[in-house]
């Protein structure tokens, strides 16, 4: 982990953002539904109804495709902390309900948030005066309608349909659409009716109970009619900011929708993907008066989300946020992200604690297995080895290898490896970097590692160790912010592509013929240097020993992470907000040295923190021109001074094929 970086940190190509809850996945990798009950699921659910009279009462639905455990969860209303409930059953079976009595009162004008039992926001809504009386629910979906007031008998525990009003064909197709807190505050409405609709005197409120609603005319005097699959915007006259919710009501004072954001939630647009029906999510652009953008896979869970700034709940003990250091400025002559311009979060809240210590940050390197784009590989500077699986659009730890992640030693077993840099060689084994031993660390070990990964044990030592720490005497200054600006990352690159690409050895000044060295495998290794972001070559031998290729100017100040794309050609040298949090592609040039081709910035939504890991999925997991990136936050800070996104290590996003 760099001295000037200590920190840490969800999007695919449809809006570009954070979610407060269901989070998506990418689009590029499946998700894999739970065999069985399972809180990992809980992006599924969502609250379909909920009165405020008398007996307070609270119906989840879950809309997914498997049960989901609801053991522990808890809520929360706006006076209250979040307390435990007794549901009426354990499970919500795949398209099925439970209901629970409010543990303490539910009031006239209130909000309701669901949390799992580690503090994750699973769904929540705001309401209106005496809006939940006798109940509000769902209408026109299960777990996705908009919400209604119901004047008829409630219908917990069951579809919501017999129960809800029914205003008219043509008006209970309107429906808030996006949304923007940007400074112009605006709201669009969209009629997915088949005839015009008339709302001039219509109303909406946003989340401020010291508010009254306001005429939608009175804000926007052209906004009086919506014509059938067409669009209406107004200004807000209240002003819309973070953590906030617009409701709107018909002339009789009926809520005909409603959406609640988080911070940054509606910045630059908070829309619905697809128009009128979907799920709300962030994008990087507003769409005001047309389609909305959603490109890409959306949410795949059923979420409620896009939003890069949500996805939180509460933290848990041990596991708050570093602030990012060390921020410098953007390089000049660097290129706009080329894929998608969303990211999503991409793990569960301080999802990489371990038995050695509560935190949860500290994710550094990342690597896609090249032979199973379903599997990523992770490292933690304490000294820690993840196998990362997609369940529910999110990358857990795979149970089958280890639940929590293996430890890490040295040859012999000894010390605490600060793992850094993490890639897959062409045997399959994983080649770790480590910068110091965090039991010394004011001395640097700048050493690889490798380490077979079908090893058993909870504790892996390397099979082999090439220590190159003398080569930088620059390092060992007795400080341990010195020691700690050694090998940062790692990358495996094939013989194959070396030779095809014509790269000219630097130790004979002739074309790279790996027939002269016999003992390095079938490729050489990149570890990057983040001292002064320079490449250093290594040819890792089987008998200990290593040879050196001399080094490769990035172009950068420093590199947090090295990856070898097969897809691009190209050999990637990440650098976090120290250089702008860019990407470096290198190529073999025409003189046959590896030399810059293009830098990328990071989708512009990214947060600027020390984003320090970056892998690209293989070639097997494109899908429609696209594959997954993933980026880890090493000090899992994300956005704002107290963001829900607080907790989470791992973004992903699109990057072309």
């Amino acid at each position: 982990m760099p001295v000037h970086h200590i920190r840490a940190g969800a999007v695919l190509a449809c809006a570009a953002a954070l979610t407060l809850s269901g989070l998506t996945a990418t689009g590029v990798l499946a998700a894999q539904p739970a065999a069985a009950a399972t809180q990992v699921g809980y992006q599924n659910v969502r609250i379909n109804e909920v009165t405020s009279s008398n007996t307070d009462t609270v119906e989840l639905y879950n809309a997914g495709s498997a049960p989901v455990s609801i053991s522990g969860w808890k809520m929360s209303d706006d006076s209250f902390s979040p307390q435990t409930f007794s549901p009426s059953s354990a499970t919500i079976p795949a398209g099925g309900f439970v209901t629970f009595a409010s543990p303490k009162g539910l009031g006239d004008s209130d909000k309701l948030v669901i949390y799992t039992a580690d503090g994750t926001v699973v769904d929540r809504v705001e309401w209106a005066t005496d809006a939940a009386k006798p109940a509000m629910a769902r209408c026109g979906g299960d777990g996705t309608g908009a919400w209604v007031t119901k004047a008829a008998a409630t219908t917990f525990g069951g579809a919501n349909a017999a129960g809800c009003p029914s205003p008219g064909p043509a008006a209970s197709r309107v429906r808030i659409n996006e949304v923007t807190s940007n400074g112009a505050d605006t709201v669009e409405l969209y009629n997915g009716g088949t005839s015009a609709v008339s709302i001039g005197s219509w109303r909406y409120v946003d989340g401020d109970t010291a508010h009254s609603p306001v005429t939608v005319s009175s804000s926007s005097p052209s906004a009086t009619t919506i014509p059938a699959g067409g669009y209406a915007t107004f200004a807000s006259g209240l002003g819309l900011g973070d953590n906030d919710s617009v409701f709107l009501l018909d002339a009789n004072g009926t809520t005909i929708d409603s959406v609640t954001w988080a911070t940054d939630g509606a910045k630059p647009s908070d829309e619905r993907c697809a128009d009128g029906t979907g799920w709300f999510r962030t994008s990087t652009t507003a769409t005001l008066g047309s389609a909305n953008s959603c490109a890409g896979g959306g949410d795949a869970g059923g979420g409620q989300g896009g939003q890069l700034s949500g996805g939180g709940g509460a933290l848990t003990s041990g596991c708050a946020p570093e602030a990012p250091s060390g921020t410098g400025a953007t390089p000049s002559g660097v290129l706009a992200w080329p894929g998608g311009a969303d990211v999503v979060i991409a793990d569960n809240v301080c999802a990489f604690t371990t038995s050695t210590g509560p935190e949860g940050r500290d994710v550094s390197g990342l690597a896609f297995d090249p032979a199973d784009a379903s599997v990523l590989w992770a490292v933690k500077n304490k000294n820690w080895l993840l196998k990362l699986v997609k369940s529910n659009g999110k990358w857990v730890p795979d149970p089958s290898w280890s639940a929590t992640g293996r430890q890490i030693r040295f040859a012999g077993g000894s010390g605490e490896p600060d793992s850094e840099g993490l890639a897959v060689g062409g045997n399959g084994h994983l080649y770790i970097t480590s910068e110091r031993d965090n039991t010394a660390n004011t001395a640097p070990r700048d050493t690889v590692m490798e380490f077979d990964p079908a090893a058993t044990g909870s504790t892996l030592t390397p099979i082999r160790q090439w220590d190159m720490t003398a080569q930088f005497p620059q390092l060992d200054t007795g400080s341990k912010d010195d020691a700690n600006l050694g090998f940062e990352g790692v990358g495996f690159v094939p013989d194959s592509w070396l030779t095809a690409n014509g790269w000219v050895d630097p130790r004979t000044g002739a074309a790279y013929d790996p027939a002269n060295y016999p003992l390095h495998g079938s490729g050489l290794f990149f570890a990057g240097l983040e001292y002064d972001g320079t490449l250093h070559v290594y040819g890792l031998n089987s008998d200990g020993s290593f040879t050196t290729f001399g080094t490769v100017a990035t172009g950068k100040k420093s590199v947090m992470d090295v990856t070898f794309d097969a897809v691009t050609g190209r050999i990637v040298a990440t650098c976090d907000n120290t250089c702008g949090e860019t990407h470096t592609f290198l190529k073999v040039g025409a003189g046959g040295a590896i030399v810059p081709d293009v830098t990328y910035t990071n989708p512009a939504v990214m947060p600027a923190d020390n984003l320090e890991g970056f892998a690209l999925a293989p070639a097997p997991a494109c899908v429609n021109g696209s594959r997954e990136a993933v980026w880890s936050d090493d000090g899992i800070y994300g956005f704002g001074s107290a963001s829900s996104s607080y907790g989470h290590a791992l973004y992903s996003g699109t990057f072309p094929c």
